[in-house]
């Protein structure tokens, strides 16, 4: 390829949090239309704004699980503009001194699209704390504002333009999204508008230095829509350098369904937003003492929790990035891991089973009736040869409706696994006698004829022979 992408993400975060960033409103997703709000949300003349401390000591740990540089001294600006989603006429947000500076967030492993990606710190410019604006909706040529939404505390978290390819922003959103999440940040649901980022793109040829065209993408509703987006939009912009045009800085939106980008608006120059500090609300300021305790609550992250995981219960690499995906996955895993004789095969039933059960019935890990040690409970009767995997599926499924411990529901139906040698030669007898024409395949020759003793014997003892008992008391039956 003869050009190379420069990507940089502007990302916003919704900050979790009982209220919103300047005054005592819940900050609740899904509430009717207008019904949180007051007059300190809604730009009232008069009302003064009060800073949810929550919110920024948690843009501060944020700062610190992206390996920012925090600053003693900070203030909050007014951004002047005119539009709709913002009652005040301007935003209060931060500029020229941000909570936090210089980080960055550690990406590698396998991308989106299965190729390897190369170990790489994506920098962090800045992360600095606002207040969220309305949402706006349009329909049948008349557009709604609800304004439950303004004054949400919301992060941007800006990196430098460091990634190279849709791979590349893929996972550094997915780094992002796991740190915030760990650290009880926020929730980041795109759906609901808890994480929102942009993008811009440019192109150069390989080997300069300087920067292309800067193009802007807008209208990513997905990781997937930025994958998707990305992609094309360094396709499109190739088009165009090859057939000889020329870029002009410009903001797209994405339109996931044709899998195209649109032009918005093309930007001149930079918009003047007239930046101030709030003379409402007062400096911010923290000591090195003040950092360290917020530094002493930083929970362990995905990258070291996968590792954890890998050296202590001795599961694969794959299972332990399935079992961090969700930091309340990966802590059910954890405790059930930790009373299980075999950890590998508690990753195994929850990779095989309960996700797929969760996810039909789309319910989160927290919501299951079945608790980690009932999860290690069964698989310690698995590997202990109590009973047999085939009847431990059966055991599970009603574990996952009723909530039963195994040993009880082993004990109600009778399922324990029959061990005894004495017990299973009776059942090796029976399917031999009532089988003479497999009898005589087997021995002209055939070994396959073996497995097809084995189901017999299953199927008299009605799944709950030992199979490993089973094959031996069928060999020694059959070559005598």
């Amino acid at each position: 390829m003869k050009y190379e992408a420069v990507i940089g993400l502007e990302t916003h975060v919704q900050v979790r949090s009982a209220s919103k960033m300047f005054c005592g409103c819940a900050n609740e997703f899904g509430a009717e239309p207008n019904t949180n709000v007051c007059p300190v949300c809604m730009g009232y003349p008069g009302v003064l704004p009060v800073p949810n401390q929550e919110a920024i000591l948690k843009t501060v740990k944020a700062g610190l699980l992206t390996n920012c540089r925090i600053a003693k001294f900070s203030k909050f600006d007014r951004k002047s503009y005119f539009y709709p989603d913002m009652p005040k006429n301007y935003q209060i947000s931060q500029y020229d001194l941000p909570f936090c500076e210089a980080g960055y967030i550690h990406i590698g492993g396998t991308g989106f699209s299965g190729e390897p990606l190369p170990e790489k710190d994506i920098r962090l410019t800045r992360i600095h704390l606002e207040e969220d604006v309305a949402k706006l909706t349009h329909f049948g040529g008349v557009s709604g504002v609800d304004y439950n939404r303004a004054g949400v505390p919301l992060m941007e978290v800006v990196s430098e333009p460091d990634m190279r390819s849709a791979d590349e922003a893929y996972a550094y959103l997915t780094g992002l999204k796991e740190i915030m999440q760990y650290g009880g940040i926020g929730d980041c649901d795109m759906e609901k508008g808890q994480m929102r980022c942009d993008v811009n793109i440019s192109l150069r040829p390989v080997g300069q230095k300087e920067f292309g065209v800067k193009i802007e993408l807008k209208n990513l509703n997905s990781f997937r829509a930025v994958h998707r987006a990305i992609d094309y939009e360094i396709w499109r912009q190739a088009e165009i350098l090859d057939n000889g045009g020329s870029l002009r800085q410009e903001t797209r939106g994405w339109n996931d369904d044709q899998g195209e980008s649109y032009l918005m608006r093309t930007k001149e120059s930079a918009h003047d937003y007239r930046y101030f500090p709030d003379p409402d609300l007062m400096p911010v300021t923290f000591t090195d003492e003040d950092i360290e305790k917020i530094r002493a609550t930083l929970p362990e992250l995905p990258d070291a929790m996968r590792r954890r995981f890998v050296e202590t219960y001795a599961i694969s690499e794959y299972d332990a990035q399935v079992m961090t995906g969700d930091r309340n996955l990966a802590a059910w895993f954890d405790e059930a891991a930790k009373s299980a004789k075999t950890p590998k095969l508690v990753a195994n039933w929850i990779s095989s089973e309960l996700l797929r059960l969760l996810g039909e019935d789309k319910i989160a890990i927290n919501e299951c009736k079945i608790t980690p040690a009932q999860l290690a409970e069964l698989t310690n009767l698995i590997s202990s040869g109590a009973i047999s995997g085939k009847i431990g599926k059966d055991v599970f499924a009603e574990m996952y409706e009723t909530g039963k411990s195994p040993a009880d529901i082993v004990k109600e139906k009778g399922l324990s696994q029959v061990s005894d040698a004495g017990a299973i030669a009776q059942f090796v007898r029976q399917a031999i006698a009532e089988n003479a024409k497999q009898v005589a395949e087997y021995k002209a020759g055939n070994p396959k004829v073996l497995q097809y003793f084995v189901g017999q014997v299953m199927k008299l003892s009605k799944g709950k022979a030992n199979p490993q008992l089973v094959v031996g008391e069928l060999k020694k039956a059959l070559d005598a």
